[in-house]
């Protein structure tokens, strides 16, 4: 496993932090808003809740922010180490801004985490080194990431359009995904691994 790197530990710092402030000391406060994307056609939209969006998560439990900052914890240090702190923020950034751009065209409903951020890095690490085995719970055994990126995205994208599963932002996931890969494959950085 590669080292904690200083953009993964901030960005895992800002999140919880956002958590803790909306839902356990700020709570006489409505801050909530401006930490949620609303559709275009609520009255409450706002542009800037694409990037403010991305760093809370689902009031309900711990569990979404739990899995999300796992997953950053565990896989982003790859990335940031091979494409460079300042990539690799870019690289977070932009898919989740992507992420919640995807949202507001193709769902409906309030759209909040860093799961499009976790799914452009996920993507970026199964361009860049598609034959890495991955172990991922609840799967008793390896699996390549490229295997694994394959089929978030196909379960997103068919979730998505049928509409399956509700309170998942399915299309969110698919413009980080999408964000990711092509940043990836911009910047030459595509299968470094042969």
């Amino acid at each position: 496993m590669v080292p904690l790197t200083d953009v993964v530990k901030n960005l895992l710092i800002i999140n919880v932090l956002v958590y803790v402030s909306l839902n356990f000391l700020l709570t006489t406060f409505p801050l909530q808003p401006y930490f949620q994307l609303y559709p275009f056609d609520s009255g409450h939209f706002q542009p800037y809740q694409i990037v403010t969006s991305m760093f809370n998560h689902d009031s309900h439990g711990i569990g979404h922010l739990l899995f999300n900052m796992m997953a950053l914890y565990f896989i982003g240090p790859i990335v940031e180490h091979t494409l460079g702190p300042k990539k690799f923020l870019f690289l977070y950034l932009s898919s989740g801004i992507l992420s919640g751009v995807f949202h507001l065209l193709f769902a409906h409903g309030i759209a909040v985490g860093a799961s499009g951020a976790i799914y452009g890095i996920l993507i970026s690490l199964a361009f860049m080194y598609p034959n890495l085995k991955m172990m991922v719970f609840p799967i008793p055994f390896e699996i390549r990431a490229i295997v694994l990126a394959g089929l978030f995205v196909a379960y997103d994208l068919f979730s998505g359009v049928s509409q399956a599963s509700s309170g998942v932002a399915h299309f969110a996931h698919l413009g980080g995904a999408v964000m990711g890969g092509f940043l990836t494959w911009y910047w030459g950085m595509s299968n470094l691994r042969k």
